[in-house]
This record gives structure tokens, sequence and C-alpha cells, in this order.
């Protein structure tokens, strides 16, 4: 018998190894290249003889010798291919934009081919692109520091608002070549990137450039009495916030859009500060200015997700808070020398700084960092219009605070003062992109009337070096008003929004109250297709000392209802797709199954065999990020000892954008729906990939954002518990709850995707 066994074993191995894929059967011929509408974009035709067996193709551009920065990559499903016409199931044609070439250059792309199957299979082509004629002169930038060869930078793609030309805007790699430009005749400073796209303003209209060059005109919103948009485009809550100038107002007034162009919400910074000083026994008159009066100058804004609020940006006065659905205004944080401040109705809201941080002036670029901080550009200019005009500076420096809205006070936390060297008194930004790693952009160095002007563009990371620094002639802000960071290493077509992608939680598996348990929540009206694995005995490999020897997992829905089990994962019938998405466990005895989930709540449970226990690890993928539906929330409960026995979750987020998410760690609260110890007072740090500490909390009640937590109902019930907001980039998070208050309990970690 058991050779019979061993015989069968090796059959059916024969037959896997054997057995033709869709990469095997399906023949795909590079056809031809066309040029596109610039020399960094161009088009690939290809054949096929099934077109009906493609999941994605993915295109990638190879960066140039020497460089350290990531290839650019392109991903179109074919359901995207089909609904931009560049599908032909008929004739077997598939036409493959590839963007982000360089120009003047033999450009070395590999294709990458998915299909249903699960299989895949590559090629490659060799793109030879024209000489671009660059009238902004960022081919040539003035080197004050080349790209290092420091490769923990979290971008490397650069957008740069420009109107020195009639291909507005322009990408550039942190390598200081010039990657992409506009489909040409657009010359306005505003735009930004949005939805795989980019966004440009055209005097009183919108449109969007595509990344392969296609120009689609989104609206004119001089129907809405709309003269002119300015400065900025930045994200909203569902879409776009626009700085507008209308018929009565100038830069007074934001209007947020859809992805298509549709006005969603109108705010009219007149009219909510009129009634916010009337209602306090001011004269607005004395403030509040009609067209054409630049008594406000909006220039920016920013979404906080965590409590529903606009933070605006008026270079005249100060940064303002109000809320999204209501527009109350919830604080004001400015230099309290200038001419809002006369007036009690808007001092009340001041927003007060401790000695040793100073309030930002004339400020730009506002926006919310990773750790719920504010971020500005101070430029460091005072009022134009309103008097007092308040403090003068003669240099300029990004400032980031934290704002404490119980205690109505803001601290400086970091700034990049650059030896108060550099004086930008206009335009310029500063962006966090992944955590403490920035990009600067002086915009106009020397201030408004210089000769031969300057724009400086510069990235810092994570330990505060500067990674590269580049200088271009500047006529005014048309060089680069600002910058933002892009990821272009790996774009999904269609878009993936930010969300959380999966989690993972090691802790001890046991048997009883003492099991590990994962729960999640797929939110939306979509089946989503995820991946559950349960390792143990690969732990061992890592040091893991004690590690689960002969895991086992089982999946249970809202009602209890067991709906998969499975004990060691070769035996799922989708172990197929486990290994082409490289979820393989790489010993025969852990767990794993793959499962498309109708939305709702599930529970998957970590058993250890024959009454044993050991360390183990349980984690669960989002495999169709794809889908409108997403992973919601998504906890664990397990036992919170010492040593390598202590609470850890994993998490990643997908995308580009910051998502915003509540990660709690639970402990007393658990008590009355167990009869074993919970743990006593759980400590909740997370920490990036890196292994630097992002944020750390003990009691939720005594962290800054703890407001925020409590508006979005995640408060826990007792003070001893943990929980803390983020704003975390894309990328791979660990959160370890321990517990120095007990010996060992069991705990819940939970992260909530706010998104």
């Amino acid at each position: 018998m058991k050779r019979v066994f061993i015989a069968t074993v090796i059959f059916i191995g024969l037959v896997r190894l054997t057995q033709a894929t869709q990469a095997d059967d399906v023949t795909i011929t590079i056809a031809s290249q066309t040029p596109g509408v610039t020399p960094f974009i161009s088009q690939l035709t290809l054949t096929t003889d099934d077109t009906s067996a493609f999941k994605t193709i993915q295109f990638t551009v190879a960066p140039k010798a020497g460089s350290v920065t990531r290839p650019l990559s392109g991903t179109y499903s074919t359901e995207y291919l089909t609904s931009r016409g560049y599908l032909n199931a008929s004739t077997g044609e598939i036409f493959l934009p590839v963007y982000g070439l360089y120009d003047d250059y033999d450009n070395t792309v590999t294709l990458t081919y998915r299909f249903l199957d699960g299989s895949s299979k590559q090629d490659s082509t060799v793109i030879t692109t024209a000489t671009f004629s660059d009238p902004c002169g960022y081919k040539n930038p003035t080197v004050l520091q080349a790209r290092t060869d420091n490769t923990k930078l979290s971008y490397d793609f650069i957008m740069v608002d420009n109107a020195c030309s009639f291909f507005s805007p322009a990408v550039i790699d942190t390598d200081g070549a010039l990657r992409w430009v506009g489909p040409g005749n657009y010359y306005q400073i505003v735009s930004t990137f949005f939805d795989n796209a980019f966004y440009q303003a055209d005097g009183s209209a919108l449109v969007r450039f595509e990344l392969d060059g296609t120009i689609t005109q989104l609206h004119d919103y001089s129907d809405i009495g709309v003269t002119f948009l300015h400065h900025n485009i930045d994200r909203g809550k569902y879409g776009l916030i626009l700085d507008t100038d209308t018929d009565t107002q100038y830069e007074s007034v934001n209007v947020e859009i859809d992805a298509l162009g549709n006005v969603l919400k109108i705010w009219n910074m007149g009219d909510i500060l009129s009634a916010a000083m009337i209602a306090g026994g001011d004269d607005p008159t004395q403030f509040v200015h009609p067209s054409p009066i630049d008594w406000f100058h909006n220039n920016g804004v920013a979404y906080n997700r965590a409590d529903d609020s606009l933070v605006i940006s008026s270079r005249e006065n100060f940064l303002i808070c109000i809320d999204y659905e209501t527009s109350a205004i919830k604080w004001i944080l400015g230099d309290p020398t200038k001419h809002w401040h006369d007036f009690p109705s808007l001092a009340q809201y001041a927003i007060t700084l401790p000695p040793g941080s100073l309030p930002q002036i004339g400020q730009h670029s506002p926006s919310f960092t990773y750790d719920q901080r504010i971020l500005v550009m101070d430029n460091g200019f005072h009022s134009l219009y309103q008097m007092p005009p308040g403090e003068n500076r003669t240099y300029t420096s990004p400032r980031k605070y934290a704002v404490d809205v119980v205690a109505r006070t803001a601290t400086e936390i970091w700034n990049y003062e650059n030896n108060q060297a550099i004086f930008s008194s206009i335009c310029s930004s500063a962006y966090e992109d992944g955590p403490l790693n920035y990009l600067v952009d002086y915009a106009i160095i020397g201030g408004l009337g210089t000769d031969d002007g300057l724009a400086q563009i510069l990235g810092l990371d994570g330990s505060g070096e500067r990674v590269f620094y580049y200088q271009y002639p500047a006529l005014g802000c048309g060089k680069a008003y600002r910058s933002l960071p892009l990821h272009l290493e790996n774009t999904r077509f269609p878009t993936v929004g930010p969300q959380v992608l999966n989690l993972s939680t090691r802790a001890l598996i046991s048997n009883g109250e003492q099991v590990l348990i994962g729960g999640f929540i797929i939110g939306g009206e979509e089946d989503k297709t995820v991946a559950l694995r349960v390792l143990g005995p690969s732990l061992a490999h890592g040091g893991i000392a004690g590690a689960a020897q002969d895991p086992s997992l089982s999946l249970y829905d809202s009602s209890g209802t067991e709906i998969a089990t499975n004990d060691d994962w070769e035996s799922d019938p989708r172990e197929m797709e486990l290994s082409v998405n490289g979820l393989a466990p790489t010993d025969p005895s852990e767990a794993a199954t793959v499962q498309t989930l109708a939305p709702g709540s599930y529970t998957v449970i970590a058993n250890a065999k024959d009454n044993t226990s050991g360390v183990g690890l349980v984690e669960i993928y989002d495999l169709s990020t794809e889908s409108s539906s997403r992973l919601a929330n998504i906890s664990s409960r397990g036992v919170i000892g010492t040593g390598d026995n202590v609470l850890i979750g994993g998490f990643i987020v997908g995308d580009v954008s910051n998502a915003t998410v509540i990660i709690r760690a639970l402990g007393p609260s658990l008590a009355p729906s167990l009869s074993g110890e919970t743990a006593v007072n759980p400590q909740l740090s997370v920490f990036d990939s890196n292994g630097a500490i992002l944020a750390s909390n003990d009691n939720w009640a005594e962290d800054l954002n703890a407001t925020d937590i409590e508006r979005n109902g995640l408060a826990p019930s007792d003070p001893a518990e943990a929980a803390i907001v983020l704003h975390p980039p894309a990328g791979a998070y660990t959160a370890v709850v321990t517990d120095p208050g007990g010996p060992s309990g069991i705990g819940l970690l939970e992260v909530y995707d706010l998104d």
C-alpha cells in the first residue's frame, strides 16, 4: 500500500508539471510600434489568437544603467482595455499604451502577460524614441546634489506644476530625467494627478489627460459663475477640490468635483466668514470684500477624513479648519499680529503656539501627514492686502504642526529651514510621501520681482539625508509652482484606491478560547477573492521559538456557519492561485485556502492540532483589488504574552495615496464575553517596513487624535485600551500589542479602513 501511495503522488506531480496552461497555448506577437503624441509615449500593437484568455497585461520600462529608481510600470486589465476600445476580440489585436519612456533613447520594455488560469509569461522589446525639445529646461538642471544610491526614498517620480510651455504639467524622476509632459496646447500652473490621470485647468474649464496622451474635456465651470481656476487642485472627500474665482468672489471659493468633473459641493469663504463675524458681533465688511479685491487669497485645501474637515489655506490670513458638511469653523491657525486677529469673532477660534513654535506666514500647499499632522510650506511673506500685514521673514521653511483641538494648541514638530538661506516668497510646496520622506519645491528663490530667478526641487529621506537637489532658471512661478510625489512604479488600470489589502497576525495558537482568530468585513456590493493562510513550521526558519507544528484553519460567515476548512494547503481546490500569487506556504503541513466571498462579515480560526500549542501566523490577502468592494475592517484576537508571544499584526496599504486607518488594541472590554484572562493594559506600537516606529499609544483618550477616534465611533470602552489614527501611504506596516500589566491574556487588534 505504501508503494501505491507514493506512485500516486508522483503521478499527480507529473500531471501538474506537464499540464498545458494558457501561457503555453496562447500565441502573442508584438506586431508594431507607433510613436505617441510626445516622445515619452508609444503605442504597441499586439496580435494574439485568444484575447479571452488574458487577465492583465503589464509593461515595465527599465531605468537607465546606474539608476537606483524603481522601474516605471503599468498594468492593464482586459476589462479596461476593452472599455477604452484597445482590445478587439474579433481581430485579435490589442493596442497597448506604454508611457514614461526616456526621450532620445533605446528603452528596454518588458511585457508580462497574466492569464485567467493563473499562468503567465513575458516578452520584451526595445522602443527607440525621438528627442523632445524641452522649452522649460527640465532635461538640463543644475545638479546641486545628484541622486544618491539611497534606495529607501519612498518615491521616484515627481509631477511638476508649470506654465513655462504649452506642455503642462511635467513629470521628472529623482535622477532629474524628464519622463512625461502634457500632450500640448495647455499653459497653466493648475494641475494634479488623480484617478491615474492628470487634471489640467484651462481658464474656467478642466481637462483630463490620460497617461497615454488622450485628452478629455470635462467641464467649463462658467455655468456656475466660475471665471478662472487658480492655484491648486487638491484631493477632496470624494474627488478633487478646485480653487476658483467667481463673478463675485476673488480667490475665496472652493468647489469639489468627482472624477468626471461633476460638481459635488461648494464652499464660499466670504459667506462662511461673514456669517461667523456677524454671529460674533463684528462687521464683516471690514475684512471680507467683493471681487476683485484679494482679501483671502486661497491657494490650497487639505481634506482630513479622520474628522471630516477641510483645512483651507488663506495666504493673506491663516489656515482655517471648517466642518466638511456644515462649514462651521473649527479652528484657525495663523500669525496673531495680522488683521484677522483684531476681530473677536475670529480670534475666538485661534489656536495658540507655545514658545519655540513659529506660526506659518503666507503659507502654501497644506496637507495631512501619515501621523495626522499638518504640513505647510511657510513662505515667510506677510499680507499684501490685509492691514496690519503681520510678520515678515527673510527665509522660507516647510513646517509640520501637531494640533490639539481640545487644548486649542499647535506645536511645531518639524521644519527644514536649510540654514535660513532660502527665501521663496510665494508659490512653493512641501509634501510628505512615505513617513518622513519629503519633497520640497522652492518656486521663486529671491521672492517677487527677482531678476534671474531660480527654482529648486529637493528630496529628503527618513533619516534626513538630502537624496537629490536640482535647480532651474525661473521667471515667476512658471517653472515649478509646486511638485507632487508620484508613484508610477506599478500603476493599475482601472484605478485601485487607497485601501488596506491584507492583515497578518502572529500570536500563540492553542485551543479553546486561546485559538488565534482573524476577522474581516467585505464592504461594497461585489464579491471579493481572498487568500487565507495559517503558518507555523516555516516560522521556525525565521528564528521563532515554539512555532506551531501542524496548524489548520476554518472559515465562518456571520451566522457562524463553517464555509471552508483546510489542514494542508496543497489539498485546497484553488491551490494553484496561491502559487501564482506568491502565497504558497513553504511547508506542506501549513494551511491555506482561496475563497471568493460575498460582502459580509467573516471569521477565520487557526487551531493547533492534537491539543498542542505554538506560535502561528494568520494572514488575509485581498486578491481582487480591482473589485469595487473592499476589506473595510480586519481584526485578530489572540493571546498577548511576552517575548515571541506578543500579539503582532501586519497590514498592507495598497495604491499610492494615503489611506486613513484607525488601529485599536483591546483587552479589558473583552472580559464579559470570555471566561479566561484578558489583557489588562494593552499597549500599541506601529512600525514601517524599515522597523522605524511611526506611532505608539497606551491609553487611547490621552492620544492627541482622541477626538477623531471618538468621532468615528471607535473609542474603546475602557480607558486602559489603546488606539491610533494614521494616514499611511502605500506599504507594509506592523502593529505590536504588548501588555506590561499582566502575565498573559487575550487581546484584540483591529484595523479599520475609513476610506
